[in-house]
């Protein structure tokens, strides 16, 4: 090769590299616009729904235990427990928590069988904000129950840009 080609080679490589830069600098704007940054916010009953698929929900046998007053959402201590017997033909399939004031409503789920012994479960959760939470019991014979508690949270943990 002589200087001529390698200057058109250099000034080539150049140009590829700026455009290219120019290119991930317009993308990574268009992805990290507001809009993007988080998922539409999910509506607490459209989380339920989507457990239940329009099936009845029965208050009772579950109890849900939340303080009342938390001063950091950060850090939630949430104990759920159902009254069922735990034999192979009457079960707690599932535990659904529902927090309807977080971005993502569906906290967790937690999935059970006869040999768990218990339905007791004792966890920690992020609060966005003072609202209801509910845990919904998902039974071996299809049912649903549910309970709820309301929890005032003076910091929330959950942030979401506007």
């Amino acid at each position: 090769m002589n200087k001529h080609t390698n200057h058109f080679i250099s000034n080539s490589r150049r140009i590829f590299l700026t455009g290219l830069g120019k290119l991930s600098l317009l993308t990574a704007g268009a992805w990290f616009t507001p809009q993007f940054a988080f998922a539409k916010k999910e509506d607490a009953s459209e989380a339920i729904q989507k457990i239940t698929g329009n099936a009845p929900i029965k208050d009772g046998r579950v109890k849900l235990v939340i303080p009342p007053l938390v001063e950091n959402g950060n850090l939630v201590v949430l104990k759920v427990s159902v009254d069922s017997p735990m034999t192979a033909d009457d079960y707690v399939k599932a535990i659904h928590v529902i927090a309807e004031g977080n971005p993502l409503p569906n906290i967790f789920t937690a999935y059970l069988t006869p040999r768990s012994g218990t339905a007791n479960i004792t966890t920690r959760v992020r609060l966005a904000d003072s609202q209801t939470v509910w845990a919904i019991a998902q039974m071996s014979d299809g049912s649903f129950w549910s309970g709820s508690a309301e929890t005032l949270v003076t910091l929330s943990a959950c942030t979401e840009m506007v």
